[in-house]
Order: C-alpha cells, then sequence, then structure tokens
C-alpha cells in the first residue's frame, strides 16, 4: 500500500529494500540528502510481514531531526504525530496505544535496549544518518548486533547514510548495500576564497549580501557555531525588509527551528544561519543558495581536563558535499565555498566518528550496565582508543562510579539511573549529601541545555535568570529538572526554593578535579585540582574568589576559560576534593641527595608543605623512582652499559622481529618497578647501581630463551687478532661496529659476522691517533683495494708504525712497530 502521492528518488528502491529485509536482517542503505529516505523508507516498511510483530523504530542524531521527520511522515498519513507515527525525544514524547513508528534519538535509544534487551516489541531499527557516527549511534549499532545474534535473530537493523563509506559498513555487518543515486538537480559552484585576517563573520554576510545580488531564494549559510551565527546576524541586521533572518542551531526552542526550517511568506526570501544541524536529514524550504564557510565545531578529548572540549576544524570532502547538496534539492542551486578549490584536495575524506576521539565515561557505564567492563568483547566498527578508555576509567573511579576492576558500583549503576552524563548524574546523585538534590538538579540542566539563564559565568546567577524565565521552554526543562530530583530521590519532597549558594559545593560533587583555587598576585588566574591552570577576565566577580568549583571551560591547549563556575568554601572544597596528606621525596642531580617535605594537598593544588629531616624506607624509594621517572637512565652510574644492552635488543629486534621486544629503552624506562625498585631499598641516590647490578636486574625483563641467545647472535665484545676484547658499537646508523687502530685488524683474512651469520661487522680502521681512515664490512677486498692507497698516505704521516704490503698475512700489532736487534 502506498503512502504518498508524490515520487522522491528513493522510490526507486524500495521494492528492493522490502525484497531484501524479506530475506535478510541486515541491510545498508546509501542514499544522497534529499532522496526520501528518512521519511519514505520507514512508511514503505509498514505492511511487510515481519513488521507485524512490533514497532519499527528510527533513530536521529537530533531532536530537532527526529520532530521533523516524525511531523513529516505524520502529515503524509494526513495524521498528528503521536498517532501512527511516534516521537520520544527529551521534552517531548508523543506516542499512545496506535504507534507503530517511533522516531527517537540515539541516547534513548541505549536506555530503552539496556533496560530491555531484547526488544520487546520492537521488529526493526532505522538507524537514519548513520554516516554521522556519532557516539550513540556506533554504540546503539553494537548494542542491537549484539541483541540479534544472542536475543532476536529477527531483529532487522537497517542503518541509512547520505555519504558512506559504501564497503566498509555493508562488510563489517555481512549486509547486502542498496544505494539510491537519487536525481539532485545542478548546483554551480564558486570559490570565493578566505581573507585570514577578516573575521569568518565578515567573510559570510559579504559572500550573503553578493549571493542575494546575484541570485533568486534562499539562502542557508553553514557556520561553525551560535556565536557565529549571532554575529553574523548582527552584520546583516540593515538588510531589505523583505528578508527574513532565522537561526537554526541546537540550542533554540521548537519554535524557533520550525520558523528556520519553514517556507517564508510569499513574496520574501529567507537566510537560515545554521551550525551542521541542517546538513542531512532536515528538509529547508526554498533553499536553492548555499553559503558554506567550510568549518565544524566538534567534541575533541582533552586528557588535561579529563573531558571532551568543542574544537572548530576543517569540514570534511563528505559534509561539503552534503552542504552543497542542500541547494539542488527542488531546482538548480548555487554554492558559495569560502575555500580555494585547491584545498578541497586537502580536506579529509570523511568526518571523524565520534568514538575515537571524545570523552568515553558515559560509554564505560552503560556498557557497565550491559555486563562487560572490556570493549574488545563488542563488535565496533572503529574501537573505542584505549587511551582515552583508561582515563575515562580514572575519572569513573575518583566519582566512584566504578571499582578498581573496571565493574559498576552499587552507586555507579545508580548513576546510570538519570539521562545524564557520568559527571552530571554524579553532581545529581552526590548532592544528596548537602540536601541540594534539586539544585543540582537545575545546575545540570543548564550545563546540558544551552541557551538557557543568561550568560554570566556565575551560576548563581544564572540559576536565579533560569528559576525565574517564564518561557515555555524554560517551564519544561525546570519540570524535568525536577523528574531528575526525584530520581534521585524518590521521597524528595517539591521544594521550590533552591539556596544558590549552595552552587559551588553541589558542582564540586560532579567536578571534584576541577575546584580551583585562585594564584596569588594574579588576579583572575585559578588552578585547578588536575593540574591545569585557567582563568576569568579580571573585571568578573568571580576572579576575586579564593575558591571555586568549575563546571564548564571551554579554549586550546595553552588557555583554558572559565564559562560556568560558582564560589566554593575551603573547608567545601578540602572535603569534596579529598584532601590528603603526604610524604614527598625528590632526588636532585645537582646535590646528587635527596630532600622530602610533608605536603597537604587537593590533587595538583598545594594546601600547605613543610621540610622533612633524611627521608628514608617507601618514602625515598618512591622519591628515587619518581626521579628516574622523569629523567630516565642519565641518573645511574651504570648508564653507559644499560643503553649498549638496549642497543643491542633493539638490534636484534630489527634482525628478527617481534620475538625480541621492541624499543627495549622504552621498556627499561616504563617498567623501573620490576627491575630498579629492588636495587633502590635503603638507598638515598643511586650511586650503588653498578654495570654488573644494572644489566643482570635489566635481564629479568626477558625471556630466558632470548637471554640465552642474545650473546651468540649479537655478542657485546670481538676480540681482534691481537686477542684483545673491544666492545661493539650498535647504536649507529653504520650497523654493529668495531673501531681499533689498522694494525690491530692485520693478518685479519676472513671477515667478521653475528647474527647467525647474516650481519657482518662494520670494522672502523683508526690512525694512530685515533681517528677514523677507513671503514669496510669485506675485510678481504679493503686489503686487496682501499688499503693500498690509504697505506701510501699513513706510511707518510706514521713512519714509526708498520704499513705492510700484505696486511692479511702479517702480524697485528698494538703499538708502534720494533726495531731490528742489532
Amino acid at each position: 500500500m502506498s503512502h504518498t502521492s508524490y515520487s522522491l528518488p528513493i522510490d526507486d528502491v524500495i521494492d528492493s529494500i522490502k525484497t531484501s529485509l524479506r530475506s535478510h536482517t541486515r541491510l545498508v542503505l546509501a542514499a544522497p540528502p534529499g532522496a526520501g529516505k528518512t521519511t519514505r523508507v520507514p512508511l514503505a516498511l509498514l505492511d511487510e510481514d515481519w513488521a507485524q510483530s512490533g514497532k519499527i523504530l528510527m533513530l536521529e542524531p537530533r531532536r530537532i531531526a527526529a520532530r521533523a521527520a516524525a511531523t513529516r511522515m505524520a502529515q503524509t498519513l494526513g495524521e498528528s504525530v503521536g498517532e501512527t507515527i511516534g516521537l520520544r525525544a527529551r521534552l517531548d514524547v508523543r506516542t499512545s496505544k496506535s504507534t507503530r513508528i517511533e522516531v527517537i534519538t540515539e541516547g534513548i535509544f541505549t536506555r530503552m535496549i539496556l533496560d530491555d534487551p531484547e526488544l520487546s516489541g520492537i521488529s526493526a531499527v532505522i538507524f537514519d544518518e548513520f554516516h554521522e557516527r556519532s557516539l550513540d549511534a556506533d554504540l546503539g549499532l553494537a548494542l542491537a548486533l549484539e541483541a540479534q545474534e544472542a536475543l532476536r535473530e529477527d531483529l532487522r537493523i537497517l542503518p541509512m547514510s547520505a555519504t558512506l563509506d559504501t564497503q566498509g559498513l555493508p562488510a563489517f555487518l555481512n549486509a547486502p548495500l542498496i544505494q539510491s543515486d537519487g536525481r539532485a538537480h545542478p548546483v554551480t559552484t564558486h570559490y570565493l576564497g578566505r581573507n585570514q585576517n577578516a573575521r569568518l563573520e565578515d567573510e559570510v554576510a559579504s559572500a550573503i549580501r553578493t549571493a542575494l545580488k546575484d541570485e533568486t531564494g534562499s539562502i542557508l549559510a553553514f557556520l561553525p557555531g551560535a556565536m557565529e551565527i549571532k554575529r553574523t546576524a548582527e552584520r546583516l541586521d540593515q538588510i531589505d525588509d523583505n528578508i527574513l533572518i532565522t537561526p537554526l542551531f541546537g540550542g533554540l526552542t521548537p519554535q524557533e527551528q520550525d520558523a528556520a526550517i519553514s517556507p517564508p511568506p510569499k513574496g520574501k526570501r529567507k537566510i537560515v544561519l545554521a551550525t551542521d544541524i541542517a546538513e542531512s536529514s532536515l528538509t529547508i524550504e526554498d533553499v536553492r543558495i548555499v553559503i558554506d564557510a567550510g568549518l565544524a565545531r566538534v567534541p575533541r578529548y582533552d586528557p588535561s581536563i579529563n573531558a571532551s572540549r568543542l574544537e572548530t576544524i576543517r569540514a570534511s570532502r563528505a559534509n561539503a558535499d552534503q552542504r552543497r547538496g542542500r541547494a539542488g534539492r527542488t531546482e538548480p542551486g548555487v554554492c558559495y565555498r569560502l575555500w580555494h578549490e585547491a584545498e578541497t584536495r586537502g580536506l579529509p575524506a570523511f568526518p571523524s566518528p565520534e568514538i575515537t576521539n571524545t570523552d568515553l565515561s558515559n560509554l564505560i557505564l552503560d556498557l557497565a550496565r550491559w555486563g562487560t567492563h572490556d570493549p574488545s568483547t563488542m563488535r565496533w566498527l572503529d574501537a573505542p582508543p584505549q587511551g582515552v578508555w583508561n582515563a575515562s576509567l580514572v575519572l569513573l573511579q575518583k566519582l566512584g562510579a566504578i571499582n578498581e576492576n573496571g565493574q559498576p558500583t552499587p552507586s555507579g549503576l545508580k548513576l546510570s539511573d538519570l539521562p545524564l552524563p557520568p559527571r552530571l548524574a554524579a553532581m545529581v546523585m552526590g548532592a544528596d549529601k548537602f540536601d541540594t538534590i534539586p539544585l543540582a538538579a537545575y545546575i545540570a540542566a543548564l550545563i546540558s541545555e544551552r541557551g538557557l539563564g543568561g550568560k554570566s559565568i556565575d551560576a548563581r546567577e544564572r540559576l536565579a535568570q533560569f528559576s525565574n524565565d517564564k518561557s515555555g521552554r524554560a517551564r519544561a526543562i525546570r519540570d524535568m529538572a525536577n523528574r531528575w530530583a526525584k530520581t534521585a530521590n524518590p521521597s524528595l519532597k517539591t521544594n521550590s526554593h533552591l539556596n544558590r549558594e549552595e552552587a559551588g559545593a553541589t558542582i564540586a560533587q560532579g567536578f571534584p578535579d576541577r575546584i580551583a583555587k585562585a594564584r596569588p598576585g594574579k588576579v583572575g588566574e585559578f588552578l585547578m585540582a588536575n593540574g591545569r591552570a585557567a582563568q576569568v577576565d579580571a573585571a568578573d566577580p568571580l576572579a576575586r574568589e579564593a575558591w571555586l568549583a568549575i563546571a564548564e571551560i571551554t579554549g586550546g591547549a595553552a588557555t583554558l576559560r572559565i564559562t560556568l563556575a560558582a564560589p566554593i568554601s575551603e573547608a567545601e572544597a578540602r572535603d569534596i576534593g579529598r584532601e590528603i596528606t603526604e610524604d614527598i621525596a625528590c632526588f636532585d642531580p645537582k646535590l646528587n641527595r635527596l630532600t622530602a617535605r610533608r605536603v597537604t594537598r587537593i590533587g595538583a593544588i598545594t594546601l600547605a608543605q613543610t621540610p622533612l629531616s633524611k627521608p628514608i624506607g617507601e618514602v625515598a624509594l618512591k622519591g628515587l623512582l619518581a626521579s628516574f621517572e622523569k629523567d630516565g637512565i642519565k641518573l645511574l652510574p651504570a648508564q653507559d652499559a644499560i643503553n649498549s644492552f638496549s642497543t643491542r635488543i633493539n638490534f636484534l629486534n630489527a634482525q628478527f622481529g617481534s620475538d625480541w621486544p621492541e624499543d627495549f629503552s622504552k621498556i627499561i624506562h616504563n617498567r623501573a618497578e620490576e627491575w630498579l625498585a629492588p636495587l633502590l631499598e635503603n638507598q638515598r641516590d643511586f650511586s650503588k647501581i653498578t654495570d654488573g647490578k644494572a644489566i643482570a636486574a635489566i635481564k629479568t625483563l626477558l625471556d630466558w630463551q632470548l637471554i640465552s641467545d642474545m650473546d651468540r647472535l649479537a655478542p657485546s665484545h670481538w676480540t681482534t687478532p691481537t686477542e684483545r676484547s673491544v666492545s661493539i658499537n650498535y647504536d649507529t646508523e653504520k650497523g654493529p661496529t668495531v673501531s681499533v687502530k689498522a694494525q690491530e685488524f692485520f693478518g685479519l683474512s676472513q671477515h667478521p659476522f653475528i647474527a647467525n651469520g647474516q650481519v657482518p661487522l662494520t670494522l672502523e680502521l683508526l690512525s694512530p691517533a685515533q681517528r677514523p681512515i677507513a671503514m669496510t664490512k669485506d675485510i678481504t677486498a679493503f686489503w686487496s683495494g682501499g688499503y693500498q692507497d690509504m697505506r701510501k698516505d699513513m706510511r707518510g704521516r706514521y713512519p714509526k708504525h708498520d704499513w705492510p704490503e700484505d696486511p692479511a698475512n702479517a702480524k697485528p700489532q698494538r703499538g708502534v712497530k720494533r726495531k731490528p736487534h742489532p
């Protein structure tokens, strides 16, 4: 049964999609923007036999896209959202007993499948806009695949994408691929370049004015964020009255978003200033001109603050193509790009999957609820990076959400009851200690829902404005926050009064690593417990506070700016930040001795310290190991012997492969507690670490068979024809090398080899003055060739030394030639 009266490009492959899903439970659909996949495919599947057993879920990456898709499909059926077509998103749930297609946001799907791994009453899961590769989409797919394989063989899984690496995903899923080429109208592309000395907003506004003058129709301009959108709108403030300017980004009300995507009144043109949320699943009426700044703002994990922060990057070629495609949906269009055409080749082909560069603490908790704390047991299109995984584990341990074995604690499982990131959930749950759960829930709402409470950095002022905001959106979000508070403490009584002065202590519950102390003499500069510095403008009232709890920060690696914080007392900071007192020793290489002090601190914030007398025992050992961690083997008398041993291992790795450790010097450094700590017991410096002790200890890092083979394959010394043992230098580009005076090589008729006869030693011949005069890897050829020229030169320079015509058969010598007896 057809649910539509007009054709779209996707219609050409609808029958193929149906046929494929009758015989396969997995399918990948690739179709460009505007093909109609979002609104046509779910409706087309409603009448399939397999779909009669349950709802079809369609996942969208954003609430605005979910709402638009549900609205469009409901209109196609002549119904309202909440009937056949349902919607489930934060602040907007419309479903009924008659709902058969439910459009949901990706995060909500994660909670659904964690609560019900069998997905009871669900016949299919469609991942729309999967090319965006959000963290929730990747996790949702991994969970759905596991549910399908273990519990629901009949479950249909259908990722749909506008720009997809069409080889990777079908192969990963072992699924057929159906492609819809679409019938997009041609788009003329103009490359305007970019003046790097001009502000982005000025460049975009200039391009818009050019397009208004040269072209007809409405304009969609892509900018990286809300601030750039607002500044661009300001620069267009005096434009023609017949032109509407509407913003489109995530923090707007549904009404404001609807204004952006709806057609302009008759006789008017529209300029939509949008972030990348307008790239794909949204249809914006009347647009035939696209202005692309070529930028995107994405979360990037910053290990120094143990969180993700937004970073502005160049958009990928796939993003740029999607944006351009918006201009040709209904008629031939025009795209203005703010870069040079040659730069397009240097753009990345696709955006990086979010899972590869974002905070993973929420993912870890979700997997813990699923029953696994090892990501390698799951099927990932791109696996979570181990380094970020480990750092996120540390954060969750600080929040008390997981134990040292990576398993969720009772409080950690309770955190996952709240639809919030772990930090915010910990803040709400931890606020019970201060009887401030409603306050914590309001602060969580301010952080998770943008554009509320004004622009003040002070959380107390933002809370005051948010509490008094009479708008429908603010009321809905306050209701949501109250539900979070009830989840945290079901016995909580409704209390409209919030003690905003408790904001600092409340924030610190979820951000203990961002408790910050003012730096003496530097107004507005603070040191956080995590060791990073952060600042506010010196004119801001918070700049003169002694202590802050920081909820939000922004900026780059060098400078972090505080964007939301509240004062906290020192007593609260000491309590929540888990103040510790410890004895710390530090080795001074210049004085060659340990110094020690007793330190009271909150993370990297030192509260007090006093000097200690001579450190001994565990304190001394920790101090010496910490110094070794910082400065390495240069602190040890056995430095040369250790370096020589390491280069032999590295040579064997290069020669024989992975049986031998790679970069052994790094292993020595990283595993110091295993080999060095026993040598430093009851010591106060490194003076007793002799060559023999060091090498014997380092050998414990190797398998016994490797130790047995090492001297045979890569000997430390070679015996010269004068029967002198000389060291082999493995740390050289020339290969393993011995360097001795030329006279000591006399009598050597066969070239020496090592590594089972595979590698010739490099023989470096020295003059009597110990300067290199020749080098060879074939001594036999050298004696009959290059030596003869060297001999002519050396006989005149060093007449007291022997330079025989036949060195291969001459007697080797260590010193000058002996005078014959009279």
